[in-house]
């Protein structure tokens, strides 16, 4: 009669972890004669435990049941089974979200037998049975834990063993404790001293140990090269034995050096795939850093800011003058006490200056580079200088020294140079905005005076606020032209649009209107003489509002002071400000020229006493906004009557300083303010 043996335990609820249960099973078998049915157990049983955790919640028992022909395993719980899961919530069961019934797959795959059992006072028991005899099924062969110890197998089971490592083994291992758990079975079977294995990654570091098992021994050496794919390559190397090992033994170590080399490669690709990620992560970050400024000394101090120190220990970038002709640019190290000393070593103009390798690499670089050509230096560390160019033309160079402890990989080479393109193709994009801004602003300075005339008995200031700094020119104006010693032209206007058509626009009518006034025309007259002159130009789009007025001595037995003859087009009323600190809008209305062939016209008489201002202005002043709200003419009013009395630069600045207290915001518009005082008595 056979001898049946029952062990149990419990498992308290705050125990859920499926690996608690595996070492408690381990336990509870551990008999020699069973060794060949401990890894099945142990998946088996793990599974059903991971299930009670995962769908019931509950505790549970594991009861196991051992006979000299088989061993049964019972998983019980106090939870719901799947089916009553499934009548109480169908629809958060069904679909993608059903996880549940998998473990029961590998009890029908490796199990001789299995159920279910659903007890009245609500216990779900689920149980497996293994038999102990041949009879036992071989579909799928017994798994085998890494941390299993016991006899090793004989005879063909040996390297059945030693290679058929379980799928769910494999997955939950890592490839570096893949290769250890291999490593330590071919040397139990082997009883060799000691097996190693080494692994160069190619990245220059040279071989380096990833697993062994064992002390080496001087004697009985037998090493396997791994198959790997260049630039990963290895060694498996198995020592003791005393002796030449047996061709058996050999071939074992071939089949185990394949199957590392398939779990290094596998690792040493996950790696590459991941470095990629983080290199296109890097690259993009560096791009978006780059794109950040339009302002070239910006964009060049980017630069090795985003190489230090991932690409090397320091980096420097030297931009070509027009002559051709290298200057430093920027330049960054890992240790900033280094940096005045690496200064002078590249800095073209210091002392010493660079070394004649690097100087002569840079000069073939600068004068010879084609796109992506890399010189390699060795002082004053050795490094990679790399061409900077951009829409075909060489912009200078990116020299980086080598990283810490190691020289530039390949890899490292790639990065640097598309970083040199990257970094060329900024500062090309913001050498190039910098003409244009430098062509803009001078445009816009040649269409206002260089400096206001001396006129006698008058104070003259003004102020001009571009909306931007940048490449567009605005079509706001202002003048004023000496007509003979008692007579002044002072005209603003504001053209509209922007840019070349406008600064064209803005010319022609500030050089028209000074050749008519000159040859003595009326103001009236020669406004309607410019009005033919845009009309001819057919463009609707280009018209301009215009105040114009003619400043004149009094002459004998006139009030002292100065007369005004003020014609507006379509311009704004400018302010008379009184020495009294009063201030009021003068001025009639008219059309603005270029909109329509034949213009309305008012001419106005004004009298400016000794200490009264014109205060002249674009509508960039009154259109300024915060919010819905505007400065307005109101605002302009009060600002301008506190400054009165005061000298013409004084209430120009009184009315900016007051706009730009309004509003914070960017201007968006061109601020144009002139004022003419009669100076007093």
């Amino acid at each position: 009669m056979p001898v049946q043996t029952e062990r149990r335990m419990r498992l308290p609820p705050d125990a859920r972890s499926p690996g608690q249960a595996r070492r408690m099973v381990l336990d509870a078998l551990d008999a020699p004669e069973l060794d060949a049915l401990v890894d099945t157990a142990v998946l088996l049983t793990s599974e059903l435990c991971e299930n009670a955790v995962l769908h019931a919640g509950t505790e549970y028992e594991v009861e196991l049941c051992v006979t000299d022909t088989e061993l049964t395993v019972t998983v019980s719980d106090h939870g719901a089974g799947p089916l009553e899961v499934h009548l109480a919530q169908p629809r958060r069961r069904y679909g993608r979200a059903a996880s549940h019934g998998r473990g029961l797959t590998m009890l029908q795959r490796l199990a001789a037998a299995w159920g279910t059992r659903h007890e009245a006072d609500g216990t779900h028991r689920t149980w497996f049975t293994l038999l102990r005899t041949a009879a036992a099924p071989e579909a799928v062969p017994a798994p085998a834990a890494p941390v299993a110890t016991g006899p090793v197998p004989s005879g063909s089971e040996r390297t059945r063993w030693l290679l058929r490592l379980p799928a769910a083994l494999v997955q939950s291992l890592e490839p570096a404790e893949l290769v250890a758990e291999l490593v330590r079975r071919l040397r139990e079977v082997l009883d060799a001293d000691s097996v190693t294995v080494e692994v160069d990654d190619g990245d220059g570091t040279g071989l380096h140990e990833l697993a062994r098992s064992g002390e080496p021994a001087p004697t009985g050496v037998l090493e396997v090269v791994l198959p790997t794919t260049a630039p990963l390559r290895g060694l498996l190397r198995v020592t003791g034995g005393g002796g030449e090992w047996p061709r058996e033994s050999s071939e074992l170590a071939e089949l185990v050096a394949h199957r590392i080399a398939m779990a290094v490669e596998s690792a040493w690709l996950r790696g590459v795939d991941q470095r990629r990620r983080a290199w296109m992560t890097y690259l993009a970050e560096t791009s978006e850093l780059l794109s950040q400024s339009l302002d070239v000394e910006l964009a060049v101090a980017v630069v090795p800011q985003v190489v230090v120190p991932r690409l090397g220990q320091w980096c420097a970038v030297h931009l070509a003058d027009p002559l051709g002709r290298l200057r430093l640019a920027a330049l960054t190290h890992a240790d900033e006490d280094a940096l005045p000393e690496l200064r002078a070593v590249l800095d073209p103009d210091g002392r010493p200056g660079p070394p004649a390798e690097l100087r002569d690499r840079l000069a073939d670089l600068l004068h010879d580079g084609a796109a992506g050509a890399t010189a390699r230096f060795a002082l004053p560390t050795d490094g990679v200088a790399v061409a900077l160019r951009a829409r075909g033309r060489t912009l200078g160079t990116l020299v980086v020294g080598r990283p810490a402890g190691r020289p530039h990989t390949p890899e490292d080479v790639v990065l640097v140079g598309d970083i040199a393109r990257r970094a060329g193709l900024a500062i090309h994009n913001a050498q190039s905005t910098a003409a244009h801004v430098d062509v803009s602003q001078a445009l816009q300075q040649a269409l206002l005076p260089r400096a206001l005339p001396v006129a006698p008995g008058l104070d003259l200031a003004a102020q001009y606020l571009p909306a931007t700094a940048g490449t567009e020119v605005g079509g706001d104006f202002y003048d004023v032209l000496t007509i003979d010693p008692a007579h002044w032209l002072v005209s603003i206007g504001d053209v509209c649009g922007k840019g070349a058509r406008a600064a064209a626009r803005t010319g022609l009518v500030r050089d028209v209107l000074r050749v008519l006034v000159r040859d003595g025309r009326t103001l009236s007259r020669a406004v309607e003489l410019l009005n033919d002159v845009m009309m001819d130009a057919d463009d609707p789009l280009q018209f301009c509002t215009l105040a114009a007025a003619q400043v004149s001595r009094p002459g004998p037995g006139e009030a002292p002071g100065f007369g005004v003859d003020l014609v507006l087009a379509g311009h704004l009323q400018p302010v008379l400000v009184r020495r009294d600190g009063t201030a009021g809008l003068v001025g009639a209305f008219g059309t603005a020229v270029g909109l329509v062939p034949t213009v309305s016209l008012t001419a106005t008489r004004h009298h400016l006493g000794p200490g009264d201002t014109l205060l002249v202005y674009t509508d960039g002043v009154t259109e300024r906004r915060r919010g819905r709200e505007q400065f307005g003419s109101e605002r302009l009013l009060a600002a301008a009557a506190a400054a009165a009395g005061q000298p013409a630069a004084q209430v120009v600045e009184a009315v900016r300083a007051a706009v730009e207290r309004f509003s914070d915001r960017p201007r968006d518009d061109d601020i144009a303010l002139l004022a003419v005082r009669a100076l007093p008595a």
